[in-house]
């Protein structure tokens, strides 16, 4: 019961392109074991490869080559149905027939379980990952210490044995720790998205310019689609030198149109219609904007994507 080895994966797809770069060497126990040649496979793409002691631009961290480890090792697990928890289709309890699937545990396996089914296949995804605030609690994978260890060495462990660390300002590693955690999880979010699929992630000041990095080069930086400004809030924050009122959504295609990016002729004329040339928004009726899932709030509408409104009692300034 072995979720899918990736890194076997890739292994293949290389050998099936360029069956010429396999070898093999000695490890460092004396073992035989295959390898890639690293100049066959430069000759046979007619481009640079350059080694680890070259320089050249790459965004890095300590411990980055565990976690792409890490998202590739495959693990002994499986999805169990809690039908007491469950809900049916029309609500009755205990029901197993809806087509909505809520899924508790760590999500570093629970997105490996779901490529079985859902490899290529997801339309869209929308993460909100801690951020990086100094008061969140985030996994420190460690492969080098027994369970047992993690709970000596800590005290804090969750429910499978993985210590939990607070990762404070103070902590040297206070942006590698939260980018070991990321790194899998958006490599195998990536892994899930269909062609046309998209992923929007939410994230503010503090790791923006990070996770911008990981993944221009998870997802490649021309599937770049936006960095959204999202006003967060309306209130004014009086505890730091500039009141900061927003956080970002960053979105990124799996294959993003290199041209013709409008919008389709159907949606064009849905969303649209030309008066003497001119294009104008519909008016917002229930003709013009459907409730396909029938939500109580009515037909959908177009409204400002920003913070609620500011309450009356925070607009009163005294001079």
């Amino acid at each position: 019961m072995h979720t899918p080895d990736i890194a076997e994966e890739n292994y293949k797809k290389l050998v099936e392109l360029f069956p010429n770069v396999v070898t093999e060497t000695i490890d460092d126990d004396g073992n035989v074991v295959r390898a890639i040649d690293k100049d066959a496979l430069m000759q046979t793409i007619n481009a640079q490869v350059i080694g680890s002691e070259k320089e050249r631009y790459q965004f890095t961290w300590p411990d980055k080559k565990k976690s792409i480890i890490l998202a590739n090792k495959p693990i002994e697990k499986t999805l169990r149905l809690n039908k007491e928890k469950s809900v049916g289709r029309d609500g009755t309890p205990g029901g197993t027939d809806s087509e909505n699937i809520y899924i508790e545990g760590d999500n570093l396996d629970a997105l490996k379980l779901l490529q079985e089914t859902y490899l290529g296949k997801v339309k869209m995804i929308y993460i909100d990952p801690p951020y990086n605030t100094g008061n969140d609690f985030i996994y420190e994978d460690d492969f080098s210490q027994t369970v047992d260890e993690y709970v000596d060495n800590s005290g804090q462990t969750d429910e499978d044995g993985n210590r939990l660390v607070q990762n404070n300002e103070s902590n040297g590693r206070f942006h590698t720790d939260w980018l070991n955690m990321m790194y899998p999880r958006l490599k195998l979010a990536k892994d899930l998205l269909s062609d046309d699929g998209v992923i929007f992630i939410s994230i503010d000041d503090n790791e923006v310019e990070n996770l911008r990095k990981m993944c221009d080069e998870l997802y490649g930086i021309n599937n770049l689609v936006a960095e959204i400004p999202w006003q967060s809030r309306a209130s004014v924050q009086n505890d730091t030198d500039l009141s900061i009122n927003h956080e970002y959504i960053c979105v990124y295609a799996k294959k993003r149109r290199l041209n013709n990016r409008r919008l389709k002729e159907s949606n064009y004329k849905i969303w649209h219609r030309r008066d003497s040339f001119v294009c104008k928004p519909l008016p917002l009726s229930k003709e013009n904007f459907s409730n396909p899932d029938n939500d109580t709030r009515g037909p959908w509408k177009v409204d400002p994507f920003d913070a609620p409104r500011i309450r009356p009692n925070l607009c009163n300034y005294k001079s």
